[in-house]
C-alpha cells in the first residue's frame, strides 16, 4: 500500500476529520481535508471493488476521506444563502457518503464526477428545508429556478420579457414561474414594527388593518398557536432526554443564530452526523406529541 493510502487508512486521521469540532474551527477542518492526499485512478478502482464485492467499510472510509475537499469546494457555492458553512459541509458529506455507497466502478467514471450530483442534491435539500424564502418552493420548476435564476440574470438586473422567455425555454419552465421567482429573490424582509424609539416613524404596524382579529376562527387559531408556543412546546420538550433537549433548544429555540451541528458535536464529544440524527429523531417525536 502506498503512503497516500496508508495516510487515508490511519484511524486517527479518520477520527479527526470525521469530527471537525475536535480540530477547533471550520477553517482548521478545511485546512485538514485539503491536506489529505488524492487517490489515483487505480487506487480508487481497487477500493471501490473492495467495497462493492466485499462490503469493506475501510475502503468506503478511504474513498470518502479522499473526496472531502470536493464537498468543501462545492459547499462554498452556497454561502450566499446565509446558512452556516459548517452545516452546508456536513450535509454535503452526507451526499458524498450516499454517492460512495452507490458508486459502480464498472461504469468507467471517476467517483469525483459521480459524487457531484449527490453532494449538491443533499445541500439543495438542506437549503430548501431551512431558508425562509423557499419554504414553499416545493415543485421541481421552483427549485430549478431558485438555484439557477440568480446566475442567469444579466448583471443581476430586472428581467425584461425577452430574458424571461429565454430563461423559461432554457430551464423548461413556464415564463410566469420565472417572473414569480424573480420577485421572491428580489424581495427583502421588512420589520412589522419600528426598529427605533421614534414614535412617529412610519412602520407597517401603523397602517395595516386589524379588522377580523375578533372573528371566531381567528381567535381559535390564535389560542391554539399560543398553546403550542408555550405549554405545548414545554410538554413536547419534556419527552426528550437531557441531551436531546439541549440539542433542540440550542438549534431551534434561540432568539438569535442557533448552535451549529459541529459546535454541539464538540460539546458532547460525538460526530456532527450523530447530532443530526438525534435532532431529526427528537423533532419527529415532538411533532407527534404536538399533533396528538
Amino acid at each position: 500500500m502506498s503512503n497516500q493510502a496508508l495516510a487515508l487508512s490511519n484511524p486517527n486521521v479518520a477520527m479527526a476529520i470525521s469530527n471537525p469540532g475536535a480540530l477547533g474551527t471550520i477553517e482548521a477542518y478545511i485546512s485538514a481535508v485539503n491536506r489529505l492526499p488524492l487517490l489515483s485512478a487505480e487506487q480508487e478502482k481497487n477500493l471501490a471493488e473492495q467495497l462493492q464485492k466485499e462490503g469493506n467499510l475501510d475502503a468506503a472510509r478511504d474513498l470518502i476521506m479522499s473526496h472531502l475537499r470536493l464537498v468543501v469546494s462545492i459547499s462554498r457555492q452556497y454561502l450566499g444563502y446565509g446558512l452556516p458553512h459548517a452545516d452546508l459541509i456536513q450535509e454535503g458529506n452526507i451526499g458524498l457518503m450516499k454517492a460512495v455507497k452507490r458508486f459502480d466502478v464498472s461504469r468507467g467514471v471517476r467517483l469525483v464526477s459521480f459524487a457531484v450530483h449527490w453532494i449538491k442534491a443533499e445541500i439543495h435539500e438542506y437549503i430548501i428545508r431551512n431558508w425562509r424564502m423557499v419554504k414553499i418552493a416545493t415543485t421541481k420548476a421552483q427549485r430549478k429556478l431558485f438555484f439557477n435564476l440568480r446566475s442567469m440574470r444579466p448583471d443581476g438586473q430586472t428581467l425584461d420579457p425577452e430574458h424571461i422567455e429565454g430563461i423559461a425555454a432554457k430551464l423548461n419552465v413556464r415564463p410566469e414561474d420565472v417572473s414569480e421567482m424573480e420577485v421572491r429573490l428580489s424581495g427583502r424582509d421588512m420589520s412589522f414594527e419600528s426598529q427605533t424609539d421614534d414614535e412617529d416613524e412610519f412602520a407597517p404596524i401603523s397602517y395595516l388593518s386589524d379588522e377580523g382579529d375578533h372573528e371566531p376562527t381567528t381567535v381559535i387559531e390564535k389560542n391554539a398557536y399560543d398553546t403550542l408556543q408555550s405549554s405545548g412546546i414545554t410538554q413536547a420538550l419534556s419527552l426528550l432526554d437531557d441531551r436531546a433537549r439541549r440539542i433542540i433548544e440550542a438549534r431551534w429555540l434561540q432568539d438569535e443564530g442557533g448552535a451549529t451541528l459541529h459546535e454541539l458535536a464538540d460539546e458532547f464529544g460525538v460526530s456532527a452526523e450523530r447530532i443530526r440524527q438525534i435532532e431529526a429523531a427528537s423533532l419527529k417525536k415532538m411533532r407527534k406529541a404536538l399533533s396528538d
